[in-house]
């Protein structure tokens, strides 16, 4: 019996669209379960194509996902048309097309990604491998590379486990036996002092601010709690705000909402026992905007004109 499911027939589909001669352009929206999944890819297309980019169409500012870039690092940019120009086949890692409106302007080739797929936007792609009962993308990416015979680097170990441990959050939330399989196989080869500096990474001081001015504007709903913090610098903050009071005794879920980039974002976050915060959001904002995301965790961008 194999540690990971066989990817046989999967890996031979994938390696068909390398060509020696193309350029590819991983893109991604920048969190560490999508900068591990591109850096693995990376390393799958090494050697078999002629280069290979990575690209984000979104700023990183949280402070654990820039020290991951830095400690790790990952040679991501951010996207631009200019960039883009530059390759000629395009993959996407971690999300589906309609997940960001700068998708739309690409023909994937290949999109692999965990998340629940949505009826009314089919994934168009070569290649495509979408396994929503997975805790986190890294996963995906690590069966590929043990099934090609790809032995990780401690680097890429160490972003692979860290990507692991946020999405499942350190297995808390909804995963699967491959995501613990990976886990364990991963952590073998990671750096964990590199680790233990990337979770200590928090927090920005000027961020406190956003704590205080949350704590007078939330609005208690039953077992529930929304607040709307007008606009912000990041969203990035509304992602740890969120996270933040889901720590609060006898709240279930909160809604978190701001205004950043000409848009209104809200970050859904639950216990994943009631409530399905991914249905709640493709519900309230699917008409307006993109929205929805796993039974524990959403997220919706309305564009204001909307």
């Amino acid at each position: 019996m194999t540690y990971f499911r066989k990817l046989g027939s999967k890996i031979e589909e994938l390696i068909k669209l390398f060509n020696k001669n193309d350029r590819w352009l991983i893109l991604l929206i920048g969190d560490p379960d999508a900068l591990a999944s591109a850096m693995a890819l990376k390393r799958i297309l090494a050697r078999r194509v002629q280069a290979v980019g990575l690209a984000m169409v979104n700023e990183i500012s949280r402070p654990d996902n820039l020290a991951m870039v830095r400690y790790l690092q990952i040679p991501i940019k951010r996207l631009t048309p200019p960039l883009a120009a530059q390759f000629d086949r395009f993959a996407l890692v971690d999300s589906q097309p309609h997940h960001h409106p700068e998708f739309s302007h690409f023909n994937f080739s290949v999109v692999i990604d965990h998340h629940p797929p949505n009826a009314e936007h089919p994934v168009q792609a070569d290649f495509k491998e979408i396994h929503p009962q997975y805790g986190a993308n890294s996963t995906l990416l690590t069966e590929f590379l043990y099934n090609m015979n790809l032995k990780p680097g401690k680097h890429l170990s160490t972003a692979l486990l860290y990507g692991i441990k946020t999405d499942t959050h350190s297995f808390e939330h909804t995963f699967h036996d491959a995501d613990i399989k990976a886990f364990r196989y991963l952590s073998k080869s990671a750096d964990h002092n590199i680790l233990r500096k990337i979770v200590r990474s928090e927090f920005r001081l000027e961020w406190l601010r956003y704590f205080s001015y949350a704590f007078r504007k939330m609005r208690l709903l039953r077992d529930g709690l929304t607040v709307f913090m007008g606009p912000v610098d990041s969203t990035d903050i509304l992602v740890i705000l969120a996270d933040f009071f889901l720590r609060v005794h006898d709240i279930t879920w909160d809604m978190i909402c701001g205004v950043s980039d000409k848009a209104l974002v809200v970050v859904f976050r639950g216990d994943g026992i009631k409530d399905d915060m991914g249905r709640l959001a493709a519900k309230l904002f699917s008409d307006v905007g993109s929205a929805g995301g796993h039974k524990a965790m959403a997220r919706a961008e309305i564009p204001l004109k909307n």
